[in-house]
């Protein structure tokens, strides 16, 4: 079980990784609407871009999945569930979640749950 401060400390990552994610998918979709609007001279020119934009969306999805997954790690903070595996209830482990902090399995679960979706 984890302590208040323990919880805190993980609230407080959580929250400010949050602000961090929301910077960068504001800054990378003003980006690509950029891209997007640029007039382009030649072939390598829209290969560069066309390489770019497929990189930057590829994060984007990465961020915005991470960001889902902060959300509800905070709120399972607020319903007092966090650090609680969703599979099998045990507690997640500290060290896990200091590596992971929005982590929703503990490790066992987590590694059944990969081997499902291989």
């Amino acid at each position: 079980m984890l302590s208040k401060l323990q919880l805190e400390s993980f609230d407080k990552e959580l929250r400010e990784r949050k602000v961090q994610i929301e910077k960068n998918l504001d800054g990378t979709s003003l980006e690509l609407t950029a891209l997007r609007g640029l007039d382009l001279n030649d072939e390598a020119d829209h290969a560069s871009v066309s390489a770019r934009t497929v990189v930057d969306s590829a994060i984007l999805e990465q961020q915005r999945k991470e960001l889902a997954e902060i959300e509800l790690a905070l709120d399972k903070i607020t319903k007092v569930t966090y650090g609680v595996c969703e599979m099998c209830e045990e507690p997640i482990g500290f060290a896990r979640l200091e590596v992971k902090p929005f982590a929703r399995f503990c490790i066992t679960c987590r590694e059944i749950t990969e081997k499902e979706h291989n």
